[in-house]
Formats: structure tokens, C-alpha cells, sequence
């Protein structure tokens, strides 16, 4: 790990999906609430499976710039018959795919965010769209101080435009900026464009039928077990 000091901190960005929201129960939920026998574990592995590759189009110019809601809707559609549900109706449709506005927060993201807010600016930091957000944060009661979303700098993470883009709203360095996430590869991008990175453990976020590896990475400044450890390790 590298030497940790938040004395300089003032801004904590936070990855969504998977770091704040529990995309895999919730998705499972949603698609067996329209259709009891659809296996909604696999089908929520297979809708998020669809994700990286969306985004590539869209980064690859393939596609024009791309809201995530569309993306989704995109690869859902190219699902539905895998999973024999391809009958549904637009507004069956529809609904399921706002199932990403109303995804639920991990147990202890409300209590730690409200913690961390004490002491620190948080924003969300997402590929999410700002309307997709804006509904999650009021469906799970997050406290934001801000939302910034892919949307606003017209790149999907890890392109730097985002991590940096967050030290140029606020008007600080990059160094004066943290990353919280549950993923690696966002964070190695994040450190890269010179900001500080967090680590959360979210073992169970592709179910737990499929445990993710959480070993602490010595890149991070922080490695934390959920965001309740991150608020006592930074003092809030």
C-alpha cells in the first residue's frame, strides 16, 4: 500500500455500479418479477457481460456518443431471446430497463457516505447518465453532494477526461482528489491521471455463486472493507 495521508484530500469520487449499488441482486430481481421462471442470476451476469463491450463501440467511434440508459437498452435487447423472454412487451421493456435507476445500496453505503460527507465533497463518478443517477440517488436515499457522470465530460471511464475532469469542476489538483471503487482496473486508471485511489471489498457483487478476488492491491493509498472501514480509516 502506498503511504496513506488524507490531509490533503478534499474531494472522493465514487465508482456506482457494484462500489455503491448492488447491480446483480437487483437486476435479478427486477427480471423475476416480470417472469418468475427466467433465471435472473444468470440473466443480470449476462446484461452487465453486455456493458464493456457496448461501451467499446461508442469509444471506438463505431458509435456516436451514447447514454448508458441506450446502451443497456441495446444489449438487453440482444438478450431477451437467450433467456426465452423475447415476448415482452415496450413497456415490459422499458420498465426492466429502468431496473438500473432502482438499484439498491449495499448495506452500509448510506451510513458510511453520511460519515464521509462530515469531513469530505462526495460525487459519484460513473459511466451511469445523469438522469439514471439523479433516480438511484433518491431511490436509495444517497447524499450526494454532487453528481458527475460520464455524461458530463462525454467519455466513459477510463478515458482520463473523467478522473480528471473531476479536479477541474472543483478546482483542485488531481492529488486533492480520491477514487472509491471495487474495481482495479478503475482505480489503476484513476492513479494514473495522478489522483489518490480507494479500494472497497464487494465480494458478492456478481452474486455469490461467484466471489470476487479482494486482496489489497500497494497501489492503493486505501484498501477498506466496506464504507464504514473508509470512514473510520479517514477520521469521519
Amino acid at each position: 500500500m502506498r503511504t496513506n495521508s488524507h490531509s490533503n484530500l478534499k474531494i472522493l469520487a465514487f465508482d456506482v455500479f457494484g462500489t455503491v449499488v448492488d447491480w446483480h441482486s437487483g437486476i435479478a430481481r427486477e427480471v423475476r418479477a416480470l417472469r418468475p421462471t427466467v433465471d435472473g442470476e444468470m440473466f443480470a451476469l449476462a446484461w452487465r457481460d453486455g456493458y464493456q463491450p457496448a461501451m467499446r463501440r461508442v469509444m471506438s467511434g463505431e458509435l456516436g456518443w451514447t447514454l448508458i440508459d441506450d446502451l443497456h437498452r441495446l444489449i438487453l435487447e440482444q438478450i431477451l431471446g437467450q433467456f426465452g423472454i423475447a415476448d415482452l412487451s415496450e413497456s415490459e421493456k422499458h420498465h426492466l430497463n429502468k431496473a438500473w435507476h432502482r438499484l439498491d445500496p449495499w448495506p452500509d453505503v448510506v451510513s458510511g457516505l453520511t460519515r464521509l460527507k462530515s469531513r469530505f465533497t462526495i460525487c459519484t463518478l460513473s459511466n451511469g447518465n445523469i438522469g439514471l443517477l439523479a433516480d438511484m440517488a433518491k431511490h436509495g436515499g444517497l447524499p450526494w453532494d454532487c453528481i458527475l457522470s460520464a455524461e458530463v465530460f462525454r467519455a466513459y471511464k477510463p478515458d482520463p477526461a473523467t478522473y480528471l475532469g473531476v479536479a477541474k469542476v472543483f478546482d483542485v489538483t488531481p492529488a486533492e482528489v480520491m477514487l472509491v471503487a471495487a474495481h482495479q482496473d478503475d482505480l489503476a486508471a484513476a492513479r494514473a491521471c495522478g489522483l489518490q485511489t480507494a479500494y472497497v471489498e464487494r465480494s458478492a457483487e456478481f452474486g455469490a455463486a461467484h466471489p470476487k478476488d479482494i486482496s489489497p492491491h500497494k497501489d492503493n493509498n486505501w484498501h477498506a472493507q466496506d464504507f464504514l472501514s473508509l470512514a473510520d480509516q479517514l477520521g469521519c
